[in-house]
């Protein structure tokens, strides 16, 4: 099968958006009973009341699941993608409360070449961002793509 798009298509610096969604407590709720993580910060209102926060927080994994989702739905990759190789870099940087509604941006940070010249790879930085333009979460997401060569 021959790729719609090519890692070629993609070049350094490079940015692409994607649209918004709401964390909702059905997320919450359903991230934690498909992890098993039912830590009181995510899941009791009281619990969560009386810390910092003030309030319970998505689960930090859930946003990065729901980043690469969204770049995904996107479809700005296409079927370019052979593997993903990894993640470095990771941080969050604020909490995402229940009823925060996030995007992702993206930017092509590295590409470079493979042995096999059909095969490249490359290094986008994911920024996920907040209703108030607030970066949550970045991280570099690396990986192997389809190449012309």
């Amino acid at each position: 099968m021959t790729p719609s798009k090519y890692g070629d298509d993609f070049k350094v610096g490079d940015v692409f958006h994607t649209q918004a969604i709401t964390v909702t407590e059905t997320h919450v709720v359903q991230w934690a009973g498909l992890t098993g993580d039912f830590y009181p910060l995510h899941m009791d209102r009281e619990y969560a009341a009386r810390t910092q926060f003030g309030e319970r927080l998505a689960h930090g994994p859930f946003i990065f699941g729901l980043a690469v989702g969204l770049v995904a739905l996107a479809g700005f990759g296409g079927d370019a993608a052979i593997a993903w190789l990894g993640v470095d870099g990771m941080r969050m940087l604020a909490p995402v409360k229940i009823g925060d509604t996030v995007r992702v941006d993206v930017r092509v940070k590295e590409a470079r070449p493979t042995r096999d010249p059909r095969k490249g790879i490359q290094i986008w930085e994911y920024t996920v961002l907040n209703q108030r333009d607030e970066r949550v979460l970045v991280f570099d997401y690396q990986l192997m793509f389809h190449m012309r060569g």
